[in-house]
Order: structure tokens, then C-alpha cells, then sequence
């Protein structure tokens, strides 16, 4: 009983522990200066090159084209 009580608490907390780092915010700077917040990580499609991202401030979901890209990086939330 006490091994798996043990064991359900590990799974759960590995479980939280990844949501948790899915739903960091991320920063994207563009080639001509603007700057997104995006509410999670942004999805990169390699067959069109774009780059997919739900705005931290609209709520809508956007997207860009990688070669306008100049930075990506996470924020300290």
C-alpha cells in the first residue's frame, strides 16, 4: 500500500512538473523590431516555415514566417 501511494505521488509530481514547463511565456523579437509575448512555447512548422504562437496579450493565435524572425527567448515568469 505505502510503495504504491509512493509511486501514484512520483507520477503526479513528474506530471506537474511538465505542465508547468510547457506553459512558460516566450518572447519573439522580429526583424523590424516588434516584440511578442506569447502565452506557451511557439510551434515551428519545417515544411512551411512558419512559426506558429497564441499572443500573450490578444489571445489570438499568429503567425510569422521564420525568416522574420530575429530572436526567441524564454521569460522568467
Amino acid at each position: 500500500m505505502r510503495n504504491k501511494l509512493l509511486t501514484t505521488s512520483l507520477f503526479a509530481a513528474a506530471a506537474l512538473f511538465t505542465v508547468a514547463g510547457c506553459s512558460s511565456n516566450q518572447a519573439v523579437k522580429t526583424t523590424d523590431g516588434k516584440t511578442i509575448v506569447t502565452d506557451g512555447k511557439p510551434q515551428v512548422d519545417d515544411d512551411t516555415g512558419m512559426v506558429s504562437m497564441k499572443n500573450a496579450e490578444t489571445g489570438k493565435t499568429e503567425q510569422i514566417n521564420r525568416d522574420q524572425l530575429k530572436s526567441m527567448g524564454e521569460l522568467d515568469n
